[in-house]
């Protein structure tokens, strides 16, 4: 039960983590291409960052594989989520920057939702 938490806890800040990274470099190489390619940047930088933590919880076991890929539709739908929210506030860094903690949870509920199918 603790272990599980815990495995919860590490897929969560992973996933964040990565995604809110790859985000960030997304949209800086992006905006070489005005305002669509920063947008454009951070979107595509946000689906790959959902991946590459996803792939990486996988591989340290913090998931099972066949859990994989309802895990990253969860997060790729968390994903979607906070960028809506993102974009309505972007007046201040402190809803953008919390928003991606909808990232994880999508990919939390993910985990769970797909661990339920047998």
């Amino acid at each position: 039960m603790i272990l599980n938490i815990l495995k919860n806890i590490a897929l969560f800040v992973i996933v964040c983590g990565l995604a809110g990274f790859c985000i960030l470099l997304g949209s800086v190489l992006g905006h070489r291409l005005g305002q669509v390619g920063l947008f454009s940047g951070a979107v595509i930088g946000g689906i790959v960052g959902v991946a590459i933590g996803v792939w990486l919880a996988a591989r340290l076991r913090l998931l099972n594989r066949a859990n994989f890929g309802v895990t990253f539709l969860g997060g790729v739908v968390g994903f979607i989520v906070a960028a809506v929210i993102a974009v309505n506030n972007l007046r201040g860094p402190i809803i953008p920057v919390a928003s991606i903690a909808l990232i994880g949870l999508g990919a939390l509920i993910g985990k769970i939702l797909g661990g339920h199918k047998r």
